[in-house]
């Protein structure tokens, strides 16, 4: 099986999470994932929380790495990899009402298929994978706190 992999640095700077979004959504239209597509949302908001944590929480430079398999636009996995210089694992914290931090690796373990990391030279990697053709989740709309019944 070939594998597609592209990857780019990332400044140690927050503004350069927009730069990876704008990056990683031209690279999706290029693997046959259109802008329209809720798959195309799901990775970019994981791309935006792993190069959100890797920038902020080490301050150092990063690699945002995605990875596709070879075949149809409905086949195959999208892994994101986001590897940093910082060897401390990654910590899940858990959000509290109106905090504004701690969600990120929640939406991460919500939103992907798997996700994990693992060391990397001198630090490591942060990875996660969405499956491509995966069923999506219908969504029945919400009459007074119940969801209806099809």
């Amino acid at each position: 099986m070939q594998v597609l992999l592209v990857q780019l640095e990332v400044g140690p700077d927050p503004a350069e999470v927009g730069r990876a979004r704008r990056w990683a959504r031209s690279r999706l239209a290029g693997s046959g994932i259109g802008d329209d597509e809720p798959l195309a949302d799901t990775l970019i908001l994981l791309i935006s929380e792993l190069v959100t944590n890797a920038v902020v929480h080490t301050g150092c430079p990063a690699v945002l790495r995605m990875l596709f398999g070879a075949g149809a636009a409905e086949a195959g996995t999208v892994r994101v990899e986001v590897a940093d210089i910082s060897a401390c694992p990654p910590k899940p914290r858990h959000a509290e009402g109106d905090d504004t931090n701690g969600r990120g690796l929640e939406l991460v373990d919500g939103l992907a298929d798997r996700w994990g990391w693992q060391p990397e030279g001198a630090g490591k990697s942060i990875w996660c994978e969405v499956d491509r053709g995966a069923p999506e989740v219908a969504y029945e709309p919400v009459v007074r706190g119940f969801v209806t019944a099809p």
